[in-house]
């Protein structure tokens, strides 16, 4: 007898906990508001679900959103998927499956707006999911679409996150959250003021959501939270268009209407009394017209008299969305903060864009300028060794499948190829050319053309991959304003070690020295025994080997293609040009003028690189006519050759 009435007392135990188990019960409680659901009933259920804290809860909403509950004709609801006739349905609660007709069951299909209700009680379970991907898309889903409802929910739950990602995440976005719909102004206001040093989208998107306005008119100023009073009185007719919209003044007749309804009243070749052979004149027409209108068989004219009235009998006003004045000024004071902000952030930002394509100028410049300010050669060919550079970064990966080392590898490959190319130029075509410009134009022209028929028969003419390492993908996030990728930053750095390692050679090495002797004064340097043939070998061999490690670098981010090189020939001429030929520091000041010009000129047209450039060739121009020696120009005798 005592084991029998144990067993009833664990019987009734494990009935009573599977009741509270059971979702179906709370379901069959609110199976009206469920099975036909409306945004003005369905909160309820929802309220009971969301009370329930049952785990199936979070299931049969996400199904309930995506049409996956069905109700079977005795009232049970289960999720199903339908299979031509036949639905696939499983317990909400046991798990249990089964396969039956389809025509003994009603498929739930929620509007956008019952959705929209359940997306926000659905929510309030994910937020504390122990799955980090649903709290994750939880809290994006509310970013993407805060409702009053959420800021309670979203508050409790980052006491118990664990992720300290996700709770700075879940802080922030709740402070969007309550900057809009905290209960207390005090609230609102505390939210707003700290969103005054926040630059992101969102805190300016909530900012702006707050100060929303609509414009309006009436016969007096209306109760409510008034932003502006319109001063329409420079466009009456705007104005009275206005009006008319809102009712509060009858529309003028347009032509169209006038002569309308001058055709439909003719009466014995007259019209308003007038005779029709007289309304050719406008003035005529017009005094007919208002004839009619005073017979009450037309609509009245309104004149510009009435016209300028009407208007200023009214108020023209715009008013906040948000009641709270308190709430607006503080708004409103935030966004400015932070316009003034983001001003500064697009500052910095162009800033870097600019310091980041000075760079790229100044190392597809910086051979130029060797070999250009110590020989005197228009090279036209600079480009193609660039492009070599960079095809051969190329070739090296495709031996070397890490990306890392690749580069490496590729780097000093990359000199000595292109420095064997350029001395084979030299010997072969230059060095028979000196003391006439125009035939080295003409010779270095021809073989950049060479040079990319070569490439193009070699690599074929799709783009080739130059892969960066991963440690160099992505970028720079300082905000949501000032960004640089990691690449650009690499190509700073190389330009700089390069404006170094360059300053290195030409001022403490003999062949420096030589370079230098020989840029001065070429008689007085073979006296002195330096060999000026030599010299122009070496010096162009350099200046064409560092042209194929800024091809390396340019291709990492640009494309490789046999004609990258003409993309950057005239940007590197006019950085010599305008920073005085033969100087290192020169080229850095002609790339800085050329990059931060062209990204200024960018700034007030962002949609046309090609008109940036254009404007940038033409202030060359001017630039030259009154500094024809550049920014930096050489002094001493070389500097009157």
């Amino acid at each position: 007898m005592h084991r029998l009435l144990i067993a009833c007392v664990m019987l009734f135990i494990g009935i009573c906990t599977a009741n509270a188990q059971s979702l179906q019960p709370i379901l069959q409680e609110h199976a009206e508001e469920i099975a036909k659901p409306s945004r003005r009933t369905v909160s309820v259920a929802l309220d009971a679900l969301v009370a329930s804290a049952l785990p199936q809860a979070t299931e049969f909403l996400e199904e309930w959103t995506d049409k996956g509950v069905w109700q079977r004709d005795d009232g049970v609801f289960v999720l199903g998927a339908e299979d031509g006739d036949t639905l696939a349905w499983r317990d909400i609660d046991t798990g249990q499956t089964g396969d039956s007709p389809k025509d003994g069951f009603t498929q739930l299909k929620p509007n956008g707006g019952v959705r929209r209700l359940i997306g926000t009680a659905l929510v309030q379970f994910q937020l504390s999911d122990p799955n980090i991907t649903s709290r994750e898309n939880a809290v994006a889903a509310i970013a993407r679409r805060s409702e009053a409802a959420q800021l309670a929910p979203l508050l409790a739950s980052i006491e118990g996150e664990t992720d300290e990602a996700l709770k700075a995440r879940k802080i922030q976005v709740a402070n969007y959250v309550s900057a809009r719909f905290a209960p207390e102004t005090a609230d609102r206001i505390s939210a707003i003021e700290s969103l005054a040093t926040d630059t992101s989208v969102e805190a300016r998107a909530v900012l702006n959501q707050i100060l929303t306005k609509s414009s309006g008119v009436a016969l007096s100023l209306p109760e409510g939270n008034i932003a502006t009073i319109r001063d329409l009185s420079a466009d009456t007719q705007a104005a009275y268009a206005e009006l008319v919209e809102a009712d509060l003044a009858p529309s003028a007749p347009s032509p169209r209407d006038i002569r309308q309804a001058l055709e439909d009243n003719i009466d014995g070749g007259r019209i308003g009394g007038l005779p029709i052979a007289q309304l050719s004149d406008p003035a005529q027409r017009a005094v007919a017209y208002a004839a009619l209108a005073q017979s009450g068989l037309a609509p009245p004219l309104i004149t510009t008299e009435q016209i300028e009235a009407a208007v200023g009998n009214h108020v023209f006003y715009e008013i906040y969305a948000e009641d709270d004045p308190e709430v607006t000024d503080a708004a409103a004071k935030a966004l400015s903060s932070v316009q003034g902000r983001v001003g500064a952030a697009q500052f910095a930002d162009l800033t870097l864009d600019a310091l980041s394509l000075a760079s790229i100028f100044f190392l597809a410049a910086i051979g130029l300028a060797i070999t250009f300010g110590v020989m005197g050669v228009i090279n036209m060919a600079h480009g193609e060794f660039i492009m070599m550079g960079a095809y051969t970064g190329y070739v090296v990966q495709l031996f070397i499948p890490n990306y890392t080392l690749s580069i490496l590898v590729a780097l000093p490959v990359a000199f000595a190829v292109t420095f064997a190319a350029g001395v084979a130029m030299e010997r072969l075509v230059i060095r028979w050319l000196y003391d006439r410009p125009l035939e080295t134009l003409l010779a270095t022209f021809g073989i950049s053309i060479i040079l990319q028929q070569l490439a193009k028969n070699i690599f074929g003419t799709q783009a080739r991959p130059l892969t960066s390492p991963d440690w160099l993908a992505g970028a720079w996030v300082l905000n949501d304003v000032i960004q640089i990728s990691y690449i650009r930053i690499a190509i700073f750095g190389l330009a700089l070690i390069f404006l170094c390692l360059i300053l290195y050679i030409l001022k403490r090495t003999r062949l420096g020295l030589e370079v230098r002797a020989v840029t001065q004064n070429p008689g007085m340097a073979s006296s002195m025994g330096i060999n000026p043939d030599r010299i122009n070998m070496l010096t162009f061999g350099l200046g064409s080997g560092i042209a194929g490690i800024a091809g390396v670098a340019i291709g990492l981010y640009a494309k490789v293609t046999s004609e990258m090189g003409a993309d950057y020939i005239v940007q590197s001429f006019m950085t010599v040009v305008v920073g005085g030929v033969g100087n290192v520091w020169g080229t850095l000041a002609g790339a800085a003028l050329v990059g931060f010009g062209q990204k200024g000129i960018e700034w007030f047209n962002p949609s046309n690189t090609l008109a940036a450039q254009t404007y940038m060739i033409l202030f060359v121009i001017l630039f030259i006519q009154f500094r024809p020696k550049g920014i930096v120009a050489l002094k001493g005798r070389a500097a009157g050759d």
